[in-house]
Order: C-alpha cells, then structure tokens, then sequence
C-alpha cells in the first residue's frame, strides 16, 4: 500500500496488526522444514535479483543527502553485490539453525497421572522499528519468522527503497512455501505518527522491538502498551584487576576499544586497580595514542597519563561510539564493581584477572547482559556467541537478555493431558 492510499491512519495501522494477529495464529503451526525452505528459497531470489536490488537501493543513496545522512550513515545503507551476498548467506545460516518452536523444556508426570510439559511457542507479533539498514530488513523478517511470529517492520524512511524491494521477495517467497503472506508487512508510510498508532494495538501486538538511537527507544518504551525488549546505550567497561598480565590487559583493552569504534559492545570507560596502575597506565596511553583515542581521566590517572584530559560525571555515563575513552583508578575490585554498576549501561563488562575468586566475585556482582572473564566486550554478539544472527541486545531483565536470537523470541506454555480427570 502506498502511502498516498492512507486515508485513515489509524485504520491503516489497526489493519496490518490485524492481518498480522491472524497470520501469526497460522505461522505457528508451520513447521521447520518449511519455513527453512522459505528461507533458502529467499537467498536464491536476493542473488538472482541482484541487479533489481542495486536500483532500487541507488533511489535510497540518491536521497541520502535530503536526509542529512553522514558518510558513515551513507556506508551502511549502500548495497554492493558482496553485501547482498551477505544478506542471502545469513538467510541460509538462520535456516541451518534449530527450529526452536516444539521443543519440550521440560516435562513431569504426576502422580494422578496427568501429563505436564512445558513447550516453547512464539511471542505472537513482532513490531519491530529499526535504522536504516537494508540488511536489518532481511535479518529481522528471518529471526521473527523462524522463531514463528509474524512481524510488521517499520524501517527508515532513508532506506525505503531497499527495504520495500528486499520485503517485496521474501514475501513472494513465502507464498511459493504456503506461508501465510501477511506474516511479514512492512509499514508503507514515513508518518512517525505510525509508530503511536500501533505502540497502543497490544491485544494484537504482543512485543515491540526498537533498535535504533536513545530517543527512539525512551520514546517506544513510554509509549507502548505491550511488553518492549530495549537495547539502551552501551557505555562498556573493561576492569585490569591487580592480578591481570599485562600484555593480555593491553590486548583486550585495545581490542575492545578499536576493533569498532561505533558499536554497542564497544568499550567506553577503562577501570584500572592502583596497584597496577602505574605500570600498565604507561603502555595503555602508548597503544591508544597509537589508535588516536582520547583518554579522559580522575585526578590520579592524569597524574601517571598527563595526556588524559580531565573526566567529568558525563564522561564516565558517556556511550562516546568515538575515540574517546573514560579512566578510572580504583583501590579495590569492590570499588570498581560499584563504580561500573553505577554507571553502566547493563550491556557488557570485561574483567582482566589472573585470580579466580576475583572473577567469581566479579561475575556475580556485575549487573549487565554479558560479563566477559579474560576475553573482549566485543564477543557480546549473536554471531559469537553460537546464536546466529540476532535481532538486537537486550539490555533489560526480563526472558530476553543479552543478544536475542531465535529462542529469545519465543515463550513457553504448559501443554496438559489427561484422561478425563477431573479434580
């Protein structure tokens, strides 16, 4: 529908939640092998239309400069024929995982001999409103459909070339395999008053999903009537314990840091214990500088760093997504545990020990999605951590933690059977 065509938006929105509520009941009964098949028959189409796919893309990069788009910006929504290989092989990757629907969680016989289990079932309706990336289009309708729910994407208007022309093949797909088309639908209107209309539809939508900047996300969670799986800021830390080697503490921290300046798992604030500061504090500046990366200190970290810049309460809270970091000296791992729970954003922490209890009590006391023993914040990731693709990391405490892959898309019912018995 194009956006010329809503006359009511209100009505719009209500009626593709609708479409998508009944499309969901039918999506659940599909099984494995054929939403598999949807997928891999998607990979093919998005190969075999590669050309169509670059046009329709070029109309995107074309307008990029309308929408005050920086370079970087302007790089992620661009499509290549390498990139468009990549969208169709994570298809093919998310039909060789496991389908999570069915599986018995567990499952008892009582004593008066009824049956219990506990089955896994999709959430319903994904709404999920995400940036401008072409292959988040590809990626979301994936993840949503394998795990069994229909979803309704409402992307950026700078890619909604791309996104329509991707949208409009998988959906040719999934009539090809029998699957009910309206179980994928992306909104057709750049009207942000869309997204109000249907945070407020929760007895059809049953999760929304925003993957995008802080505003977008306060403005979704404030908004919305239905549960909301948040992907705040990602101010990550990596804490160089007395007990870490120094030339480990130094990888990680670099790695950490400069692998990807503009991630979530990026680090953005560096905790170093006293006792170690004044020998690995030298070194750390040296391997930063080298990366071009700002350090911005407390009083002590300037006195051994007189590069650093002085740090402000901001700058410890700061997700800088630049080359920048924030440093801190402490004189105990308890004081570092309470300073990066105080301004941690719940994403990732890092510790660098050789000391085990040190981890232990850092793994226990540490808030956050993820906590990294001896190993980089950037494994904080679907991919790495064996999920396969995902559909954003959640920083909340509730099912979905962390990255959210297929199973943190689906809940579970007890399934009861019994003999006529009655109580």
């Amino acid at each position: 529908m194009a956006t010329a065509e809503i006359t009511d938006l209100g009505e719009y929105c209500r009626d593709v939640a609708e479409r998508a509520k009944r499309a969901s009941e039918e999506l659940a009964q599909a099984g494995g092998a054929q939403k598999n098949a949807w997928l891999r028959q998607s990979a093919e189409m998005l190969r075999g239309r590669t050309d169509a796919l670059l046009v329709a893309n070029e109309k995107d990069i074309e307008a990029a400069p309308s929408f005050g788009l920086s370079d970087a910006q302007v790089d992620r929504l661009r499509l290549s024929a390498e990139r468009i290989e990549g969208i169709a092989a994570a298809l093919e990757e998310i039909a060789a995982l496991a389908d999570p629907i069915g599986e018995v969680i567990e499952s008892s016989r009582r004593p008066n001999g009824l049956e219990v289990s506990k089955i896994r079932v999709p959430l319903g309706v994904v709404f999920f409103i995400y940036e401008s990336r072409p292959n988040v289009t590809a990626d979301a309708a994936a993840i949503c459909l394998k795990s069994g729910n229909a979803v309704i994407l409402r992307g950026g208007k700078e890619a909604a070339h791309s996104s329509r022309a991707i949208v409009d093949m998988l959906a040719e797909a999934l009539k090809d395999n029998d699957l009910p088309a309206d179980a994928l639908q992306l909104v057709a209107t750049a009207d942000r008053e869309a997204v109000g209309h249907f945070l407020v539809l929760d007895e059809l939508i049953d999760v929304a999903i925003p993957r995008g900047g802080e505003g977008l996300i306060r403005r979704v969670s404030a908004e919305a009537k239905m549960p909301v799986i948040k992907h705040f800021a990602g101010n990550c830390h990596v804490y160089i314990d007395a007990a870490a080697d120094l030339e480990m503490a130094e990888a990680i921290t670099i790695n950490s840091k400069c692998q990807r300046l503009g991630v979530c798992n990026t680090c953005e604030s560096l905790v170093v214990h006293a006792d170690i500061a004044a020998e690995i504090l030298p070194r750390l500046g040296e391997a930063l500088a080298k990366n071009n990366v700002e350090i911005r200190g407390d009083e002590r970290t300037r006195e051994l760093l007189p590069v650093a810049k002085e740090a402000s309460q901001a700058d410890f809270a700061a997700e800088y997504l630049d080359a920048i970091i924030s440093l801190k000296i402490v004189g105990s791992i308890d004081e570092a545990i309470r300073h990066i729970n105080h301004y941690s954003s719940g994403h990732t922490e890092a510790i660098v020990t050789g000391d085990l209890a040190a981890a232990r009590e850092f793994v226990a006391r540490i808030d956050s999605s993820a906590v990294m023993v001896n190993a980089s914040t950037r494994f904080n990731d679907g991919g790495e951590f064996g999920l396969g693709a995902e559909i954003g990391i959640s920083t909340d405490k509730f099912h979905a933690r962390g990255p959210c892959g297929l199973r943190e898309l689906t809940i579970y019912k007890y399934v009861v059977y019994g003999d006529g018995h009655v109580r």
